[in-house]
């Protein structure tokens, strides 16, 4: 009787989703045949069209009343928007002073615009529960991150990089206003009428919001092709930007984690706030690349990007590892009993928390 060979599995603790996959595939057909003419004027059309249709399904799919509800707990949303647009934009300015010894102007300003991005919503949600965290506070903490962040970001951009980063300017805040807030307060407005119909077709409209963010790339990295992009980016200079970015990533979890402690949060928001604190979006941050950055948005979102991946990667980790450590929190004698019907009520609950 023959032996199968072994299959090989990609290890459960290193989340490589197959959409990354997709966005290297993106990266490596827009450097092998990047759209150039004509065909570059009808894909940065469509690319902004899909833009504004992006943010219009966010707009429609927040619920004001849940938002609204989630106020109440105000102190642990602000410790989040502390760390995602005060100590990350701190950070990214001292990095500054890495140029041009590890880093280009080129990628500090891409590193820059990194932490000015808000947080994430999906995966702050899936490692709080992971983790056994506090669900509903990851939920209202990353729709409040990308909320802020449609006005926040440009405005930081705007001071902190200005006219440095290739083509950014003042009137680029305009154009954020036109392209993602009018669409958003659109969606809100309209969420009443068409918020059935998102529900009910969710799963399809997830494919347009991952093609959105896929023509965005291409385009992007079309612009930066064109413009030399890979002549511009050494190996050296890649590796020296990962180690600034797993630096900075484990700084804001450290920061996130023992912040929360000394500010008197229960280890239930302590996670929430790791999470949705230490992480950025990618599908929020892409977009306004676009606008921010037209042509030299390729190499713009070339950190952002890497250090996306780099976060699953350390997230994954990290959540199972506190997921472990409350297991044997729980089982110690004396807090069992203390302990043990919060914990039941968490692993039961429907939302996984």
């Amino acid at each position: 009787m023959s032996r199968r060979p072994p299959q090989f599995r990609m290890p459960s603790w290193l989340p490589l989703d197959p959409y990354i996959l997709l966005l290297i595939g993106t990266v490596v057909l827009a450097s092998l045949l990047p759209a150039s003419g004509r065909a570059a004027q009808a894909v940065g059309g469509a690319s902004t069209g899909a833009v504004a249709l992006l943010f219009f399904l966010y707009g429609a799919r927040l619920s004001t009343r849940e938002a609204l509800d989630g106020l109440r707990h105000w102190r642990l949303h602000l410790t989040v928007l502390v760390c995602t647009f005060a100590l990350f934009p701190l950070l990214g300015l001292a990095a500054r002073g890495l140029v041009p010894y590890a880093l280009t102007p080129e990628l500090y300003g891409g590193l820059l615009f990194l932490c000015l991005v808000p947080s994430t919503v999906q995966s702050s949600i899936a490692f709080t529960s992971i983790a056994r965290g506090n669900v509903p506070a990851a939920i209202c903490a990353g729709s409040f991150s990308s909320l802020v962040g449609i006005v926040a970001t440009p405005l930081l951009a705007a001071l902190l990089i200005g006219g440095a980063a290739g083509g950014f300017s003042a009137d680029s805040v305009l154009k954020i206003v036109l392209q993602l807030l009018v669409p958003f307060v659109a969606g809100q407005l309209l969420r009443r009428w068409v918020g059935g119909f998102l529900r009910r077709h969710r799963k399809a409209l997830g494919y347009v919001d991952r093609g959105s963010i896929l023509l965005v790339v291409y385009t992007a990295f079309s612009h930066g092709v064109t413009e030399g992009i890979w002549q511009r980016v050494s190996p050296g200079r890649l590796g020296a930007l990962l180690g600034v970015e797993a630096v900075l990533l484990a700084t804001m979890l450290a920061v996130s984690w023992y912040g929360a402690r000394r500010l008197g949060f229960d280890r239930a928001d302590r996670v929430a706030i790791q999470f949705a604190g230490s992480k950025k979006s990618l599908a929020a941050g892409l977009p306004m690349a676009s606008v921010l950055f037209g042509a030299e948005a390729g190499l713009a979102v070339l950190p952002l990007m890497l250090f996306h991946q780099m976060q699953l990667m350390v997230c994954a980790v990290l959540a199972k590892r506190r997921s472990r450590d409350d297991d044997r929190r729980t089982s110690e004698p004396g807090r069992r009993s203390a302990s043990g019907a919060g914990a039941a009520s968490r692993r039961s609950s429907p939302t996984g928390v």
